[in-house]
């Protein structure tokens, strides 16, 4: 298995979500370590999470396991059921299709570095929690929960 350099990976900032969704995770930056590595199957990225920022919007997959494991500093991964501190050296599962919507916000006064692990479902549909958006692997596009275009 060839070793991965990572200052060769490119470092994608913010989450690609429309406007005014994009804000909360601005300066958030993932590398895509399994497209790097040719992984077609499962996605690894490489996250530093700055302070202030979210790992994303809350959401949940319906088609899609996902598993986080916090390597450096700490965030707070809000679910349905409360709050909950996420510090180095622990990770957190995520089972398709279960309506818990899930994101991470780093509260710290430095930044979190984690890995994070998906299955790449093309049936996965991504649904928002709390705002009304929602996006399908196959096309990627994000749209209103009813279908409509942002």
């Amino acid at each position: 298995m060839p070793k991965l350099d990572l200052s060769k990976i490119p470092k994608i900032k913010g989450a690609g979500y429309p406007a005014p969704f994009d804000a909360p995770c601005a300066d958030r930056i993932r590398q895509r370590l399994g497209d790097a590595g040719g992984l077609t199957d499962f996605g690894i990225n490489l996250m530093h999470l700055p302070p202030g920022n979210w790992s994303s919007q809350r959401h949940w997959h319906s088609h899609e396991d996902e598993f986080v494991y916090i390597l450096q500093g700490e965030v707070v991964l809000v679910e349905d059921e409360g709050e909950t501190l996420l510090r180095a050296g622990d990770c957190a599962a995520f089972p398709k299709n279960t309506g818990n919507g899930h994101h991470m916000i780093n509260r710290s006064t430095t930044v979190a570095v984690y890995i994070e692990i998906g299955s790449r479902q093309h049936e996965d549909m991504t649904t928002c929690s709390d705002i009304d958006m929602k996006s399908a692997n196959a096309d990627g596009r994000f749209v209103h929960k009813d279908g409509s275009s942002y």
